[in-house]
């Protein structure tokens, strides 16, 4: 994790305390505290604070622009970013003092805010709200319909009236009750000089209401009740299956979530033990692990053995072993032996959170299709009530029908809601942040999808990306097998990378070798065995032997040798490991047509025996600045380069590429710097990101398309009087599910389905109109 300054004890108890309260603008006026603010923060590197506030009223587009350019324009604010799945807002600002007024001027902007999401564990009162308004529509909308039908058939004039009575007697609940979600927002968009979607869905549903009750008083042959009730049905079907998917998509980060521990049970400096809340935990504090257990925070292991499911962090599910020094992340299970660690770090800063945070950001990145999308959205509501205003001045002109123009306006005001344009972009960022995380990748940034599906290079590092960086014996095979016994049954007594590959020849060894011996380990050196009179060593060189070792010396990463007495007995040669997959990856992303290439510091020889094994070009002894000024120079020629790398070494290089990927064994700031995080040894992760990225991308041309098109066709015909308001309520609805329908298609780069992707080739050309937004 990134270094951050430590809190006083003052400050970390009274974050305890707020941790669980949530500061709304309904209390106090809706301001909140510097202090409060303060304590909700975390601090960020170069002066900067960053602070998460919940704005659960967000629900479109719209609403994320105004969210995002109202704190943008607070003084010190330096980003403003938007989670619409989560209903969060991500603030950075410069840390000179007084922090900014965030909660206040989301207030001012029509929105409730929280600085912490107090409701994150509680019941999802926004669904219920939702499936009771949907419920009560429909009932409404049902009986209107049954009324209506009725009416249609030919019923007398005092029937008809009857009818239209009892039609507006059921509207009016329905109207109050489920439409409120839409005239509440409404409302509060235009009371503060704003618009958004709701605004003219209300005033469709209003004007349709008024101009049936106004018919039904006067005896009128035509009443719109079951349009304005079956636009508020259709409406809510559209916004609560919408819900039901960001909250779907969120599955995951709550699955991350339920593996931290509640909390742990701290060793206090009097030997007393007392059970915390993970969340009062602080770094030094000593806890007691039992095996069953989940590590709470990232710790250091004091002592005690015991295996550790570390499938969280590598995706494998073989047991670690675990003792003394051993450096534990959050979230890991201990499984057979207890443990008496030291805590790290706080909760909010553990391993465990950090991903969490990833998954959390990565549909709140802004693409530049969702650029278009939201500014079409945001510009959609003025341009409607226009077009519905003309239509009405229109057909008076051309009728002198006050009736048929109204009417007219009003199934223009509604097939015209830009609902299907709003969500083309973010359900399909939700839905492929899902599938890559279905996958054992985390999505950190929703706008990698875009770039990397961009990428014609791949740049990679060997130690620890294309290799495991566990290094495993070549010459085992060679040696004289007494000497390999005795050194493998020697070695097994330390956890060392190379002691741990020389023990896996230990099976089937004479056990009784080692009866009598005496092994103990010294750090930074090797392994001594007292057999009888002799002295047995297993380590560097240097250490083991009297003399100056020439054999063996080797051309490898490695050198181990065995002495006996300080005589040389054997010398052991290393090599690191494809990490799994490494071959199908590179043939796979060959047979894409993308160019690959090793990147690395290691020493020459060792990088081309990796390279000419896998057949691909490659670089050695590079350093960091010469990884960046390589890939800028690929870049430069209009090569689009995606870097996958994990050491400290490689995050310039992972900032500086079109695209970057690192595995969750990276060091702290390479996965901070990459764009994705993959959990699992296995290299497929890459060519996996890429299927998945380029299936977004053809499914984002195709919501796209399928929004302009429905609009093009929509728009003429609804202004040429060809369409009622209750069929434009349906048409207005099916495009909003046609277009989460498509969304739900993305796969890991399989058949598209219903589409051929040779149909949409002509909307790349949208790409550098994105770029541009």
């Amino acid at each position: 994790m990134a270094m951050r300054r430590r809190t006083t004890e003052l400050e970390i108890a009274m974050a305890s305390g707020f941790a669980e309260k949530a500061f709304s603008t309904a209390a106090n006026g809706g301001r909140v505290r510097a202090d409060e603010l303060r304590l909700a923060s975390r601090v960020l590197k170069d002066g900067f604070r960053q602070v998460e506030i919940s704005v659960p009223t967000m629900h479109c587009g719209g609403c994320m622009q105004k969210v995002e350019k109202g704190l943008a324009k607070l003084p010190g604010v330096s980003e403003a970013r938007v989670n619409l799945t989560s209903k969060r807002v991500t603030v950075r600002w410069q840390d000179e003092g007084v922090p900014p007024p965030l909660v206040e001027t989301l207030h001012s902007l029509g929105f409730e805010a929280h600085l912490t999401d107090a409701k994150a564990d509680a019941k999802d009162h926004t669904f219920s709200e939702l499936l009771r308004a949907l419920a009560i529509a429909g009932f409404a909308a049902g009986n209107i319909m049954m009324l209506s039908v009725s009416v249609w058939t030919g019923a007398d004039p005092a029937t008809r009236d009857l009818f239209h009575w009892i039609s507006a007697a059921i509207a009016v609940p329905a109207l109050v009750y489920s439409g409120r979600i839409f005239f509440r927002s409404a409302w509060g968009a235009l009371r503060r000089g704003h618009t958004n979607m709701d605004v003219p869905i209300s005033i469709g549903v209003l004007l349709a209401f008024g101009l049936s009750l106004y018919e039904t008083i006067h005896h009128g042959s035509h009443a719109y009740f079951d349009a304005a009730a079956s636009l508020l049905f259709f409406l809510l079907i559209g916004r609560t299956l919408d819900h039901l998917m960001r909250e779907r998509a969120r599955t995951a980060v709550t699955g991350l979530a339920n593996l931290a521990a509640r909390g742990a049970l701290v060793l206090r400096p009097d030997g007393t033990r007392v059970y915390t809340p993970v969340d009062d935990l602080k770094p030094g504090m000593t806890i007691q692990l039992s095996a069953g257990e989940r590590i709470p925070v990232d710790a250091r292991v004091i002592s005690g053995q015991s295996n550790l499911d570390c499938s969280l962090v590598t995706g494998e599910s073989l047991p670690r072993p675990a003792s003394a020094g051993m450096l534990l992340q959050a979230g890991t299970m201990n499984l057979t032996g207890p443990l008496t660690i030291e805590a790290m770090s706080d909760a909010k800063d553990s391993f465990l959170a950090e991903m969490v945070r990833m998954m959390e950001a990565a549909e709140a990145g802004r693409s530049g299709f969702r650029r278009i999308s939201d500014r079409a959205a945001q510009l959609y509501a003025p341009a409607v009530h226009t077009a519905a205003f003309l239509t009405f001045v229109g057909w008076m002109i051309a009728t002198g029908d006050v009736h048929r123009a109204i009417t007219v306006a009003i199934a223009v005001l509604i097939i015209t809601c830009p609902c299907a344009l709003g969500l083309a972009v973010p359900m399909v960022q939700v839905v492929a942040a899902r599938r890559l995380f279905e996958k054992g990748i985390l999505l950190k940034d929703g706008g990698a999808l875009e770039r990397l599906a961009e990428i014609d290079t791949v740049v990679l590092d060997k130690t620890g990306t294309l290799t495991l960086g566990a290094p495993r014996l070549l010459n085992g095979e060679t040696l004289e097998p007494a000497i390999m016994a005795l050194a493998a049954r020697i070695a097994v007594h330390s956890q060392h990378p190379y002691a741990r590959a020389l023990a896996a020849f230990a099976d089937g060894t004479d056990v009784s070798l080692l009866d009598d011996a005496r092994i103990t380990e010294v750090s930074g050196a090797g392994l001594e065995a007292h057999i009888g009179e002799h002295v047995y060593r297993l380590g560097r060189p240097s250490w083991a032997v009297a003399e100056r070792v020439e054999a063996g010396a080797g051309r490898h990463s490695s050198n181990v040798v065995l002495s006996k007495d300080g005589k040389l007995l054997g010398a052991f040669e290393f090599s690191d490991p494809l990490r799994d997959g490494a071959a199908e990856t590179l043939q796979e992303l060959k047979q894409s047509g993308i160019a690959i290439e090793i990147l690395s510091g290691d020493r020459a020889e060792t990088v081309r025996r990796v390279a000419e094994s896998l057949g691909i070009a490659f670089s050695s002894d590079v350093r960091p600045d010469g990884k960046v000024a390589h890939i800028g120079s690929l870049q430069d020629s209009g090569r689009k380069v995606l870097m996958v790398g994990d050491g400290l070494n490689d995050a310039p290089a992972l900032v500086a590429a079109h695209a970057s990927m690192a595995p969750a064994s990276a060091a702290d700031i390479g996965r901070n710097a990459a764009d994705l995080v993959f959990l699992h040894e296995s290299l497929m992760a890459v060519p996996q990101a890429f299927r998945i990225a380029l299936s977004a991308r053809k499914l984002v041309y195709q919501n796209l398309a399928l929004a302009v098109i429905y609009n093009l066709c929509a728009v003429p015909i609804a202004i040429a009087g060809f369409v009622t308001p209750l069929v434009a309520a349906i048409a207005m609805s099916l495009s909003s599910l046609l277009v989460v329908a498509n969304a739900l298609r993305l796969r890991d780069g399989g058949r598209l389905g219903y589409f051929d992707a040779k149909t949409w080739d002509i909307l790349p050309r949208l790409r550098p109109v994105a770029r541009s937004a």
